[in-house]
């Protein structure tokens, strides 16, 4: 069955990795201490309400159809966004389009804003956005490493430059990914790397490798960090996940890491969960994954699932997002199985590594047209407490070629562009 995988290799373009405008918003990074469930306050947690963003995902057509400058943002997956210390919030993309947006109607007569097909796309960008309006785009700030690989960032994390330094840096999770045949037609996961940039400027200083997969023989089983990261006093909590999705199983495995507050760009800083502990050696182990392979209750190698509903429809997707709320963990992600194109649903649990409850009841992300794919829940800002948050999703066209696929997001511009909701979280 398709998945949010899908969604994004069939543009042909390797589209990245899957919901008003809040200016006094801030990230909602915390996590608390300890590995234990029934920790303080910690309660399941499960969307109550949720309602379409218009502000900001108007603010992001805004800024993609206006074509004063041909090397600008025009669209883009693989929404992450951090905010830095005076103020701005910096956007993280993928592959991106940039060149220049023309007004409707398109050359088939629709009443859609497009570009040409011969627009460029680069493999990153990062956009700054300041008082609320999107200003300016840094095209391909992360170089690819060589023509068969390339970069995409994920989640970002203003730290300081060593632990216990006064300094500040911006530091950006990467995955490196190598060209490769179906059904990796998306790029072979290679390796997770972190840039450093400095600020208030934005200038890249270098890239190191904290985690390579090439020796790992099956890409399903790699494992690339950073869809999402929680800090909690001194520890940054990292989370990643495994491929299998590309090879159509109706689900794949999270994992979560943990490092010292300021130590992202030192690979030897690195502690990943194995099932009972955290050590310094990759041995990880999932701590959620399909129930279906493991007669509904719960991952291999030691992670647990607590099962509510289906057994069958457990897993998350090829990128989730985790916050928390209280002292309670809560994961969005694309729902399994035939719902993994449309519907968004949580899990929630007392500790980063679970054990994780769920999935609870979905619920739809509005689409902009028929035959369109949502994936990549991230949640970007908290909206003034009591539980509301920001969701982003990216959406893309689903379609058996490529090259409809391409021609699809590019004679109608919002197909492939971040769309936001406001959700609130209440007892589960």
């Amino acid at each position: 069955m398709p998945d949010d995988a899908t969604a994004r290799r069939t543009t042909g373009t390797g589209l990245g990795l899957i919901l008003a405008l809040v200016l006094a918003a801030v990230l909602l990074t915390a996590l608390p201490d300890g590995d234990r469930e029934g920790a303080g306050t910690c309660a399941p947690r499960t969307v109550t309400s949720w309602s379409a963003d218009e502000g900001l995902t108007g603010e992001f057509a805004r800024y993609g159809d206006d074509s004063g400058r041909v090397d600008d943002w025009t669209g883009g997956d693989g929404t992450h966004s951090v905010r830095l210390p005076d103020g701005r919030v910096l956007w993280l993309f993928s592959d991106t389009f940039l060149g220049q947006v023309h007004r409707p109607p398109n050359p088939m007569g629709e009443s859609y804003a497009w570009r040409d097909n011969s627009a460029p796309m680069v493999r990153n960008s990062a956009v700054v956005m300041a008082n609320g309006r999107l200003q300016s785009t840094f095209p391909a700030l992360f170089a690819q490493p060589s023509p068969q690989q390339w970069r995409w960032p994920v989640a970002a994390r203003v730290e300081p430059r060593s632990p216990g330094a006064r300094e500040q840096v911006l530091r950006v999770l990467l995955w490196t990914r190598t060209a490769g045949q179906a059904p990796w037609i998306y790029g072979v996961p290679t390796a997770t790397e972190v840039a450093t940039l400095s600020l208030p400027d934005l200038r890249l200083e270098g890239i190191v490798t904290v985690l390579d997969q090439r020796s790992v023989a099956d890409p399903a089983k790699r494992v690339l960090f950073g869809t999402t990261a929680v800090d909690d006093g001194e520890w940054t909590y990292v989370f990643g996940g495994d491929d299998r999705q590309a090879t159509s199983a109706p689900a794949s495995n999270a994992y979560v890491a943990r490092v010292p507050r300021g130590g992202l760009g030192r690979p030897e800083a690195w502690e990943f969960w194995n099932g009972s502990g955290w050590q310094a050696r990759a041995r990880m182990k999932p701590v959620l994954g399909a129930a279906r392979e493991n007669g509904g209750g719960g991952v291999p190698g030691g992670g647990q699932v607590a099962v509510q509903g289906n057994a069958q429809n457990t897993g998350v997707g090829s990128a989730f997002s985790v916050v928390r709320d209280g002292d309670t963990y809560v994961l969005f992600t694309m729902a399994a199985g035939t719902a993994g194109l449309t519907d968004v649903t949580s899990y929630w649990a007392c500790s980063p590594s679970g054990p994780w409850h769920g999935p609870a009841k979905a619920f739809g992300a509005p689409l902009p047209a028929a035959g369109v794919a949502a994936y990549n829940p991230q949640v970007h800002l908290a909206v003034g407490g009591g539980g509301r948050l920001v969701l982003s999703y990216d959406v893309n066209w689903l379609d058996a070629t490529a090259t409809t696929a391409v021609e699809r997001i590019s004679r109608n511009v919002s197909l492939y562009r971040p769309r936001f909701v406001t959700l609130r979280l209440g007892p589960d």
